[in-house]
């Protein structure tokens, strides 16, 4: 049996008195497509960020393909670099053109010649279909366009993962479908990845599982999204509450 892919086991942590995640524990294989919802205030990003080590925990353990995120001897940034993250706010720097924007961490954290960074650079923008768009600067495209270049950036390090943290909250509606195509298409190419968002449309297409926090940080589900969707009889009171209210819209 092939070790997972990512690796939760038994993960609790405190903001002060506040506990925001209480004894998470998930394991996803390569390939795998998580979805993690849950009301607001439930520790899904909060859990999301724990995986690249954003996030300090205070209990409990995590191994990204066999790393040990909690041991202190692990080298934090190398880590990072194999684990691509896609914020809800784009994170890229508005001094810096597209190009730049895709090259800059490839030449600094992995090492690599400019031309190489750009030429894996540019691969990647045409992936998310913005190669039209390289010359130019974050500020002069849509919020979306915006997203598509992140997901870009992240893809040019060659991550062994993909982490998600509501990556469409922050954008206008027209703008979400232009993003989630992009990660539909990730995940039929066989990404691992872990994604925190409120889009069940996009959970129901491509999500091999669905994860549901409440507020505290508990896990109340953990399983395939056909039962999550398809077999409300068995799911928790609360997660049957949650889903009601969102799948009425």
């Amino acid at each position: 049996m092939s070790q997972p892919m990512i690796e939760i086991k038994e993960v609790s942590k405190w903001y002060g008195p506040v506990q925001v995640l209480n004894h998470c524990s998930v394991s996803i294989n390569k390939g795998d497509v998580v979805v993690v919802c849950g009301p607001s205030g439930s520790g899904k990003s909060t859990l999301i960020k724990t995986v690249n080590a954003l996030e300090p925990f205070q209990q409990g353990e995590i191994f990204v393909d066999g790393v040990p995120l909690h041991d202190p001897k692990t080298n934090l940034p190398k880590l990072r670099s194999r684990v691509g993250m896609v914020f809800q706010h784009f994170e890229l720097f508005p001094h810096l053109s597209v190009t730049e924007n895709l090259t800059i961490a490839q030449v600094k954290v992995l090492g690599r010649s400019l031309d190489e960074a750009k030429a894996r650079g540019l691969k990647m923008l045409d992936r998310v279909g913005l190669m039209a768009h390289k010359d130019k600067f974050p500020g002069q495209l849509s919020g979306g366009q915006q997203q598509r270049v992140a997901i870009a950036r992240a893809l040019s390090m060659d991550p062994i993962v993909m982490l998600f943290d509501e990556p469409t909250s922050a954008l206008d509606p027209e703008m979400v479908g232009e993003v989630l195509d992009v990660m539909v298409n990730l995940a039929k190419e066989g990404m691992t990845m872990m994604v925190v968002t409120h889009e069940m449309g996009f959970a129901r297409k491509v999500a091999s599982r669905v994860i549901f926090i409440d507020v505290g940080g508990r896990i109340l589900e953990d399983c395939s999204k056909d039962d999550f969707f398809g077999n409300l009889e068995a799911r928790q009171p609360r997660t049957k509450d949650f889903l009601n209210k969102i799948l009425a819209h």
